[in-house]
């Protein structure tokens, strides 16, 4: 049995908060191996990239998702008890909640209610001079998403369950205010949709069929039990705090057509080149940075000891600049999609393998569809400009967004 590659340092945790993204891909480039270790909160660790390492990976006979995420991210981001730590029956039971919501006229009304908020914007951003794209699409996939979940939602609301959302999404990789905001964010959200899921059940709060808000308070778990109310408000947050994430893929598209602006004529009208348009920016630009996992019980790969119990995180973000997967993986090249067929362990920015059994993220499907409806808003329903701004991205900061959010001006309904 060979000895792993490993990363020497008696801690590394200051050095993966500092390096972010390219903390997984930097050392395994020094010590030439797409498997290394090294010490995470003083935790012996196994990291991962590359894409048979993203089929190990998403192995359940070899790995449980129990107790891998890091506390401080399931107290923010995920929440504790939700569907991304779950295994075995459980997680079945759990997922297949989440993909009854997934059907082909779902994402499709959902991307609708999208194009409908983005729509009504136009006149309005048109009237305000400078506007922060960031936040602009929050507010709007907080309405479109609300409104799909049938979630009630007053209109002085929105700034505040879209910040709601941000401070979870941003909480886990951050130290201080951010991390706190994050926190009581979650337990904020988590207390409101809680009474939600209270109100549907007592017959006090009416909730369309099919709707997530329905789905989530009727679910019976494997053993035919109601999800207990703070487990059914995490599951609920599952779906809004995910789609409007999204947010962040509308920023990365917008700064791609500002970069590559040839694409700007490419994907107007052409759904086949807005699709190659959409998944390199999904591939391309920083997202998720990790998953994690654990040794489900021992085993030996590639002549390297996996103990039982040892935490293991896949390198998403290198993985989906791989090399050895993606040519020339630091040119956005949108052309690289064309007859493309889904590798569920080559691209992987929100995670790898089956959609309906696995740990791949369930609203998959609802980031393409809303990249897609926001690139066409962006070439075809509006013109803007970008004034002069700091566009760069920091890889060290998780999640990574351009310093200014993205600032349009100008902006014009299209003729």
């Amino acid at each position: 049995m060979s000895t792993m590659p490993s990363d020497r340092s008696p801690d590394s945790t200051l050095a993966y908060l500092r390096e972010g993204y390219r903390f997984v891909g930097t050392r395994c480039d020094r010590l030439g191996s797409d498997v290394v270790q090294t010490r995470l909160l003083l935790e012996p660790t196994i990291c991962l990239r590359g894409r048979e390492a993203a089929e190990l990976f998403y192995d359940d006979e070899r790995f449980v998702r129990r107790g891998a995420t890091p506390t401080r991210g399931q107290r923010t981001l995920t929440g504790v008890g939700g569907v991304q730590g779950l295994d075995g029956a459980a997680h079945r039971a759990r997922k297949a909640m989440f993909m009854s919501m997934m059907t082909p006229a779902a994402v499709r009304r959902l991307g609708q209610l999208f194009d409908d908020e983005w729509r009504a914007r136009i006149p309005v951003w048109a009237g305000h001079g400078p506007v922060v794209l960031y936040h602009e699409v929050g507010r709007l996939l907080t309405r479109a998403v609300w409104a799909w979940a049938g979630v009630p939602l007053a209109e002085s609301d929105v700034r505040r369950r879209t910040a709601e959302m941000h401070a979870m999404i941003e909480g886990p990789a951050e130290l201080g205010l951010k991390h706190w905001r994050g926190l009581f964010g979650r337990r904020r959200a988590e207390r409101w949709a809680g009474a939600l899921v209270e109100r549907v059940r007592a017959g006090a709060l009416p909730a369309p069929e099919g709707s997530a808000l329905r789905v989530v308070a009727e679910h019976r778990d494997e053993r035919g039990q109601p999800l207990p109310r703070r487990i059914a408000a995490v599951e609920l947050l599952n779906v809004l705090r995910p789609t409007v994430a999204v947010d962040r893929y509308v920023v990365f598209a917008a700064l791609a057509l500002h970069d590559h602006p040839h694409w700007r004529d490419r994907v107007r009208g052409d759904d086949d080149a807005t699709e190659q348009f959409v998944q390199e920016v999904r591939r391309y630009y920083p997202f998720f940075p990790l998953a994690a996992a654990r040794v489900r019980r021992s085993f030996e790969w590639r002549g390297y000891a996996f103990p039982q119990g040892r935490r293991v995180l896949l390198d998403l973000y290198g993985t989906n600049h791989h090399p050895a997967l993606w040519p020339e993986p630091e040119r956005f090249r949108p052309e690289r999609f064309a007859g493309w067929r889904d590798d569920p362990f080559g691209l992987v920015p929100q995670g790898g393998g089956d959609h309906d059994t696995g740990h791949r993220c369930a609203g998959e499907w609802i980031t393409i569809e809303l990249m897609k409806r926001a690139v066409a808003n962006l070439t075809g329903a509006m013109s803007y400009r970008v004034p002069p701004q700091d566009l760069a991205l920091d890889l060290g900061t998780m999640p990574a967004l351009p310093p200014s959010g993205l600032v349009v001006d100008g902006v014009r309904r299209a003729a």
